[in-house]
């Protein structure tokens, strides 16, 4: 069957399970054997060739040479073999830690009842992400009087707001890394004209023992003032201008509980609100891709 197709010339590109005839071509006026390849083949890349693994020709490499029915392969040089395969392992390290992964998302999907007040607030597990299981985001205020609710996001139906700010009151999200490093977070936010304007990010792995400040005292903007080229946050129209982006650091990698607040650092009255909206939890490229990168470049150049 045809399963060529130009847009898979990638590590995670396999064809598993696969029994090829090599037909008979011509190479240099002379024509090949007719050969049979049996177990899984790999879809070459441009800088080298994968490996066949399986039957008798274990340890084989092949290229693709033409496109039909069945499917032609032909062997690489002999002597390129082994300075390719080690372009394609470069290129597979590359595949599996340059990618980016969103391990929580809330996009603020669930409106909060009115007239929910209170000292803190739940507002519930992260809707998207690969350990969006057992999350939590909330709010904790000092004054009891604190009301939560969800005007429009910042191109979404809702975000998450509170009124009554005070120094270290806060929002909060709780999330497992296991199984992910290079952490980071990022988020929109803005303020009423008496919001709080002045926060810290700060992050725990010890569940709120000791914090560190992953981002200190960021300015939150306030949607639509003159000067800020913003208009009011609304369910139609996402502004780059309110995102804001913090990395963690090593201390949130492989952790089963990191707790990252948005910390007010000033106090305002109690009718200032504040509301976040697309709070990411995500993994950034590790900075030894960017190495391996450039050695699969040199290998492809070499063998030429």
């Amino acid at each position: 069957q045809n399963i060529w197709n130009p847009e898979w010339r990638s590590i995670r590109a396999k064809i598993s399970i696969l029994s090829i005839i090599e037909k008979g071509e011509c190479v240099c006026s002379e024509t090949k054997n007719i050969r049979k390849f049996e177990g899984q083949i790999c879809i070459p890349l441009p800088m080298g060739y994968l490996p066949i693994t399986g039957g008798e020709e274990i340890g084989r490499s092949v290229e693709l040479i033409e496109d039909c029915d069945p499917l032609l392969f032909r062997e690489p040089p002999v002597q390129n073999k082994s300075t390719l395969l080690l372009a394609v392992a470069a290129t597979s390290l590359i595949s599996m830690s340059a990618s980016a992964a969103v391990i929580a998302s809330w996009s603020m999907a669930t409106a909060i009842p009115a007239a929910t007040t209170g000292t803190s607030y739940n507002y519930g597990a992260a809707d998207s992400g690969d350990l969006a299981s057992g999350t939590m985001l909330s709010s904790g205020h000092a004054a009891a009087a604190t009301t939560y609710s969800t005007p429009a996001g910042n191109g979404s139906t809702y975000s998450f707001s509170a009124n009554n700010w005070a120094i270290g009151d806060y929002y909060q999200v709780s999330v497992s890394t296991i199984g992910y490093s290079g952490v980071s977070i990022s988020w929109d936010q803005t303020r009423s004209g008496t919001g709080p304007a002045t926060f810290d990010a700060v992050m725990s792995v010890d569940g709120g023992a000791n914090w560190t400040t992953i981002l200190a005292g960021y300015s939150v903007i306030q949607a639509g003032l003159a000067g800020t080229n913003t208009t009011s946050w609304n369910a139609l129209t996402a502004q780059a201008a309110f995102t804001l982006t913090a990395v963690a650091g090593a201390a949130a990698d492989e952790q089963a509980n990191v707790l990252f607040r948005l910390r007010s650092t000033v106090t305002t009255t109690a009718a200032g609100t504040n509301r976040i909206d697309n709070f990411i939890v995500s993994t950034v490229p590790a900075p030894g891709a960017i190495a391996l990168l450039g050695l699969a470049g040199l290998i492809g150049r070499r063998r030429r």
